[in-house]
């Protein structure tokens, strides 16, 4: 089943997973340390990050190891882009009022 990659980083469980491996690659036994969860849990949620191709697995001798698929993370952040842009205005837009309301008091 193919997840939405935003249904994936709506957990803040996830979040923090994402956080974790965005610089190393780790086992699920490493992952899981981080967390107050079982093992399985944990699993659960490498499971749905891996079906929205944020996440992959690399086996290595008997670990598999997870990373972040960097390139994936670009879609949320096209998403995202817009909502950047909007509220970039509205911040210049609010200094540009305070500048006016500033230099009318002078």
């Amino acid at each position: 089943m193919r997840r939405d990659i935003f249904q994936a980083i709506a957990d803040p469980t996830r979040r923090a997973i994402i956080g974790l491996i965005a610089m190393q690659a780790m086992t699920p036994n490493a992952i899981a340390e981080h967390f107050d969860t079982s093992r399985q849990a944990v699993s659960k949620h490498l499971k749905i990050l891996t079906e929205c191709d944020l996440i992959t697995q690399e086996q290595k001798g008997r670990e598999i190891y997870y990373k972040l698929e960097v390139a994936k993370m670009k879609d949320i952040d096209i998403w995202l882009e817009q909502f950047r842009k909007i509220w970039e205005t509205k911040f210049r837009q609010l200094d540009d009022l305070l500048s006016t309301i500033k230099n009318q008091k002078k």
